[in-house]
């Protein structure tokens, strides 16, 4: 499923805009990946990517498989001595909240708040 069939370029627009505010709340990168996971393990596929972003140390990747009905947030060393694992999964499960009404936009939007909020 390529990105364009799940998000519309409004969509894209404003998850850029919900990127750029946490980045500059928090003073960490962000990075979102919404797409069919290659392999088995959707944990594994999303360090892999993590690990491929530029600073990955100050970085927080948001994975989404739709199909799959995956998500999975990576943290790098830095963003975890400010973001624990808790509030980690407190903004997933805010975001499958809203993915389960139909809004992939609005649901990676809230999380990506949320995490930004907590890290800063």
């Amino acid at each position: 499923m390529a990105v364009g069939e799940v998000l519309t370029d409004g969509d894209r627009a404003a998850l850029d805009r919900a990127i750029r505010r946490a980045e500059q709340l928090s003073r960490f990168e962000f990075s979102v990946y919404v797409g069919p996971v290659e392999g088995d393990s959707p944990r594994t596929f999303a360090t892999r990517l993590h690990n491929r972003l530029v600073a990955p140390a100050r970085s927080v990747l948001i994975l989404v498989d739709p199909q799959r009905r995956v998500t999975e947030v990576v943290t790098g060393r830095e963003v975890r001595t400010l973001l624990t694992d808790a509030e980690v999964e407190l903004a997933v499960l805010d975001m499958q909240g809203e993915f389960a009404t139909g809004d992939l936009a609005a649901g990676l939007a809230r999380g990506i708040s949320l995490l930004a909020q907590h890290a800063r």
